[in-house]
């Protein structure tokens, strides 16, 4: 090793212990760590000691035993003895080595063993009962005064923010490192404590830091949050989404306030111990009194009552000067808890005290190792660290304060120097020893071999092969088939900021055998804010024309039709339309993700299959149709409160949370513009809203309904989403057919509940596999009035029918359809699988009542 090196290492073991390399061991000075490793167990019944007290003797090298009784405990100075101790037994003191990695095992003695008269006692503990508990009235009583020590209890608070968010590979190998693959880059590993999370060996990848002044007022109930500095690792936009990577950490790694009844994590919400509800979910003991602080404080342990539910276990700190205040708090979970990927979690929450006597919170720490083995391997580590400082309480601002968005950017966020961000970090060891990522990811991207890694990852994720000014993909649609086209080949790309910023163009070319047509598409993009067409807020124009196949009914946002895995289908589906779109659209989003679309369509229809178009004329004569014309202005209102997502090639990933998405078209037909033949107007409103229910999972819903007014043919009438793929569709209905039914005015709900696994990990067996159990409900209310009834105006296009004569598109009755699922989610951590049953109008032709279908999910 060099001279500077060890330099560089002795100084780090000294001044950052919790970031302490490995040095050698010396006689005269042990630099080397003291690890040790080991279990506390009861003396007499073998159980182990949960949370028991582990130190050094005489120092605050500290640490508790985990719900099986297990500790790890390192230091770097030369001490010689452990002392272990819990309530209720006598302290135990172990000799142990300095500078060496041991496992040392401790048997507790029961205090009981002091007294002088026989004592005869069970040797099983008795049940654990809230019924006369001191640990559960003294939770009780922090649940009282929840409300009193809570942010909200002030008139107005301010503070000013910084966070750092730092992700890594970790756990990594000296083989992994020295892999031929990363022989130009092993300036980017880290060698960390062996002890901590994340393991000896990691890698960072992403890092950012903010910094925000932030205020609240509570009545009105108001929240503004001025970002001034903003600095994150810049990744080159056609590989990764920064910013979209940004949001989703920051989703998964969501601000923790022990207040809140369910807490926020990896895109679950965990019960607080805290929380109303707790004492029927967790159990309370009483560890520790601490009488060395002011006020006198309570460490109160707690696990699940139930270990694989999705709770934490830890331990608070609770000040006994009357307010029942939480000081301090430490949180993590059990192994065998039912969190995919998740190998190790601990969250460290630190408050400070008010003016009043009362706690703020001054500090989070949130560190979370995902893995695919839970036990070893490679995996990733994400931490992020947040402190608040200048915490005002009581100092109203002015109303100005509170005007416009409750997010704002300053303009100089991004711009900031070293010495505000110097000043900012506050000389804190924890956040400044990740700081050289920065200089690192920039060294990364200009190494030739580097890219050419990314290019071929951003392939097999987007699909996108990346040319300089041009694109090809996606490739999933270059090969698909359906029963019109027969086999179909698709070609095409677009362009990239390498030819201009502000003007895209995207295109493709398509060629079925069985019908041997061309089928086409070419737009071009103007963004008028300067910025990449698909980066948050968006702000542009396009111009397109497209002549392509269709399935009528069938929406591009919940079914790409010429995806190849969407191509296998059951039943009968060969009946489609040519269509040609001449289309301007322009669209403006704005900070607070309200967004407004304009659309203007000239739009051409011709059946295709055995699709037909047909009308009675007077003499009561089949009078076949060849094209519909039809000329659209629409608009289109968007608001998505607080939304974040991730920005893909072509779509954006939501990161769904508690907040709803509402949505309103408006469309009207012209009747003699460019051709149009109908005047209508067509309107659509439905609201999105994730419920979150604590211990009993989560439920998605969504509502929606619509009303046209005007005299139009069923192909404009609203077809219902129908799903005749194996793949279970969310949004769709899962065993309607294409076209089978078409309305004028509808109203429908769906639903879908997630338990998390809140039965299944009741269950042993299924317990052990983490299967999660899920339930949907799909109900479609609509009709049709007379007026765009075939049945009763033959003048209308008929609907169509099969080769027995019968209607495969029918008009909903007084009845609504209904469909429901049960479901297993989590299958190898991936896997969904419904079986669906369709309730009613089983008599139309073609149905099925039930069907198994399956989803990739991806979920933590």
């Amino acid at each position: 090793m060099k001279p500077h090196l060890k330099k560089i290492i002795l100084i780090c073991a000294l001044v950052m212990p919790f970031f302490a390399f490995k040095a050698a061991a010396q006689q005269t000075v042990p630099a080397s760590r003291t690890v040790i490793t080991g279990t506390v167990s009861d003396a007499t019944d073998k159980d182990p000691v949960p949370y028991a007290t582990v130190l050094f003797k005489g120092t605050g090298i500290i640490t508790k035993t985990d719900v099986d009784g297990k500790y790890t405990i390192s230091t770097s100075e030369a001490h010689t003895q452990l002392q272990i101790s819990y309530v209720g037994y006598k302290t135990s003191y172990v000799t142990v080595k300095p500078g060496e990695t041991q496992v040392v095992n401790v048997k507790l003695q029961s205090e009981s063993q002091k007294l002088t008269e026989v004592v005869i006692s069970s040797n099983k503990r008795p049940a654990y009962r809230n019924k006369n508990n001191p640990a559960v009235e003294l939770i009780r009583k922090v649940i009282e005064n929840k409300a009193k020590n809570q942010n909200k209890n002030y008139d107005h608070v301010e503070y000013q923010q910084y966070e750092q968010m730092l992700f890594s590979l970790s756990n990594l190998s000296e083989k992994f490192q020295n892999k031929r693959i990363f022989k130009n880059y092993q300036f980017l590993f880290e060698k960390q404590d062996s002890t901590k999370i994340g393991g000896k060996l990691t890698l960072p990848v992403f890092m950012e830091e903010k910094v925000s002044q932030v205020y609240l007022q509570k009545s009105p109930d108001k929240k503004k949050t001025i970002i001034t500095g903003d600095k994150h690792v810049n990744y080159d936009s056609k590989f990764i989404d920064t910013e979209g990577l940004s949001k989703y950490f920051e989703r998964m790694y969501a601000d923790i306030n022990i207040y809140d009844s369910n807490i926020s994590i990896v895109s679950n919400q965990f019960l607080s111990p805290i929380a109303d509800s707790a004492p029927t979910f967790y159990k309370f003991f009483i560890t520790d009194t601490i009488k060395t602080h002011s006020p006198q404080l309570i460490e109160l342990s707690f696990i699940p009552r139930n270990n694989s539910d999705l709770l934490f276990e830890g331990k608070i700190y609770i000040t006994m000067d009357g307010n029942y205040a939480v000081q301090d708090a430490f949180l993590t979970v059990n192994k065998n808890i039912n969190l995919n990927f998740v190998r190790a979690l601990e969250a460290k929450l630190d408050f400070d005290k008010n003016p009043d006597g009362r706690y703020h919170l001054s500090k989070t720490n949130l560190i979370i190792d995902f893995g695919i083995n839970k036990n070893k391997g490679g995996g990733f580590t994400g931490q992020r660290t947040v402190k608040f400082n200048n915490y005002k309480i009581n100092n109203p601002q002015p109303d100005s304060v509170y005007r416009g968005a409750a997010l704002v950017v300053n303009a100089q966020a991004g711009l900031r120097s070293e010495q505000f961000w110097d000043s900012q970090r506050q000389n804190d060891t924890l956040v400044g020893a990740n700081l050289k990522i920065y200089k690192n990811i920039d060294t990364l991207q200009t190494i030739p071999s580097f890219k050419r890694t990314m290019d071929i990852v951003t392939l097999f994720f987007a699909g996108y092969k990346d040319f300089g000014p041009f694109e090809m993909g996606p490739v999933n649609t270059f090969y698909s088939f359906n029963s019109v086209e027969g086999f179909r080949l698709r070609l095409g790309g677009r362009t990239t900021p390498a030819l201009s910023k502000r003007i895209y163009f995207e295109t493709y070319g398509a060629y079925g055998f069985k019908d041997e047509k061309w089928k086409y598409f070419l737009s071009g993009t103007y963004s008028i804010n300067n910025k990449s067409i698909y980066a948050f807020p968006q702000n542009f124009v396009r111009a397109s024309f497209q002549r392509d196949t269709k399935i009528p009914g069938q929406e591009l946002q919940f079914v790409q039709e010429d995806n190849f895995l969407l191509s296998f289908k059951r039943g009968e589906n060969n009946m489609m339309t040519y269509n040609d779109i001449y289309k301007i659209d322009y669209t403006k989003e704005f900070e607070n993700h309200f967004s407004y679309g304009l659309s203007f369509r000239k739009w051409t229809q011709k059946p295709a299959g055995s699709l037909g178009f047909y009308s009675f004329n007077a003499d009561n004569m089949v009078t076949p149709i060849d094209k519909i014309n039809t000329t659209e202005l629409t608009v289109n209102l968007r608001y998505a409160p607080y939304e974040k997502f991730y920005q893909g090639k072509v779509y954006r990933t939501p990161i769904i949370d508690k907040y709803p998405i509402f949505n309103l078209r408006y469309t009207a037909g012209l009747k003699g513009v460019l051709g149009g033949q109908y005047n209508y107007h067509n309107f659509m409103a439905s609201i999105d809203k994730r419920f979150y229910l604590s211990q009993f999972g989560y439920t998605d819903v969504t509502v929606e309904g619509g009303y046209i007014l005007g005299k139009v043919p069923f192909p404009l009438l609203t077809i219902h989403r129908a799903n005749q793929t194996y793949a279970y569709q969310l949004m769709s209905y899962n065993l309607m057919n294409f076209l089978e039914f078409v309305s004028d005015h509808y109203a429908s709900i769906m639903i879908d509940h997630n338990f998390n696994g809140f039965f299944f990990n009741k269950i042993p067996l299924l317990k052990k596999l983490k299967f999660r159990e899920l339930v949907s409900f799909k109900a479609l209310y609509g009709g049709l009035r007379n007026e765009n009834n075939p049945n009763t105006n033959p003048s209308l296009f008929q609907f169509p029918k099969n080769e027995q004569g019968v209607s495969t598109t029918n008009a909903l009755s007084s009845t609504p359809y209904i469909e429901g699922s049960v479901g297993v989610g989590n299958i190898f951590k991936l896997l969904r699988v419904d079986m669906v049953r369709r309730f009613n109008y089983l008599d139309n032709p073609g149905v099925s009542e039930w069907g198994i279908r399956a989803r990739v999910k991806f979920d933590f």
